[in-house]
């Protein structure tokens, strides 16, 4: 008893946006062992980086998955020390242990499909779930993320370019030692994991962002300002070829009023340019608050 009032007493004392950020990796990190247990393992399906090394090495040695994971972190833990930042390592430390135990644990759950590209694309979607939980959370699952930080400082490559070429390597030995198809549902699997990790990031309200060039910016403003109640705001602009000097209008409106915005600036000035942007995450006035992820 002594022990848990203990316990719970420590547990108090953490900050609670700790606690929940560390809850939400422990949570992505049993979605994604999931996904690589009843999907991945189950139809020898390849993936990138540390964790597809690992999964390479089950296939060929039937080594523990979640064992080598943790194992193969353990000198890029080292080596990122000073690089990656206290709260980024130790979050990563917490993803990386989460997700061996969970690979562990969750072992014995039936396969839910041998159909090889039926488990590639959801194995996608729920990996890029639980993926996406542990980056909103600050989190990561180590990994060769952390090579490519460290190598991106000394070579003029940048992370995402050395993460492709460590994948492209793993997707080719994949190839090799088992099929050509391995690597392509491999590809297939990673591409929709990483759609579905954005997703989760930036949340499903997506906007749109609106510049206008027009000769009716003040009355296109003011319609939106009223209408729509939404912010506008302008920018000093000058043509290139005519040198004419114009209003440039910014405007973000969500998917539901963008028709509308587009009847307001048709209706004062027919011939206005319009450029449309999707944007996918605005926090501000108007829209979502600040959540703290």
């Amino acid at each position: 008893m002594r022990l848990k009032r203990i316990l719970v007493k420590g547990i108090k004392k953490i900050p609670w946006n700790i606690l929940r950020q560390s809850l939400g990796i422990i949570i992505g990190a049993l979605i994604v062992a999931v996904s690589l247990n009843t999907f991945i393992l189950a139809n020898r399906i390849a993936d990138g980086g540390v964790t597809g090394i690992a999964i390479i090495l089950h296939y060929i040695f039937n080594w523990e998955t979640g064992l080598v994971v943790f194992i193969l972190n353990i000198p890029l833990f080292i080596l990122g020390y000073k690089t990656l930042g206290k709260r980024l390592l130790l979050y990563s430390i917490l993803g990386v242990a989460a997700l061996s135990v969970a690979l562990k644990f969750t072992a014995e759950i039936p396969v839910i499909t041998r159909d090889t590209f039926l488990a590639a694309v959801f194995g996608g979607l729920v990996t890029g779930i639980g993926m996406g939980i542990i980056f909103r959370c600050y989190g990561s699952l180590g990994g060769t993320d952390i090579l490519a930080i460290l190598l991106n400082r000394k070579t003029f490559w940048s992370v995402g370019q050395i993460i492709l070429a460590f994948d492209t390597i793993i997707f080719i030995v994949a190839a090799i030692l088992f099929s050509p198809e391995t690597a392509m549902y491999a590809m297939i699997y990673m591409f929709i994991a990483t759609k579905v990790i954005d997703l989760v990031q930036g949340g499903l309200d997506y906007s749109k962002s609106l510049i206008v060039v027009t000769d009716k910016p003040y009355e296109i403003a003011s319609d939106i300002i009223k209408k729509l109640e939404r912010g506008v705001t302008f920018f000093d602009a000058e043509g290139a070829y005519s040198g004419t000097k114009k209003k440039v209008i910014y405007c973000i409106v969500n998917r539901a009023q963008l028709t509308s915005a587009k009847e307001i600036i048709h209706g004062h000035d027919p011939q206005a340019f319009l450029a449309i942007g999707e944007v996918t995450e605005v926090l501000g006035e108007g829209f979502s608050k600040w959540k703290g992820h």
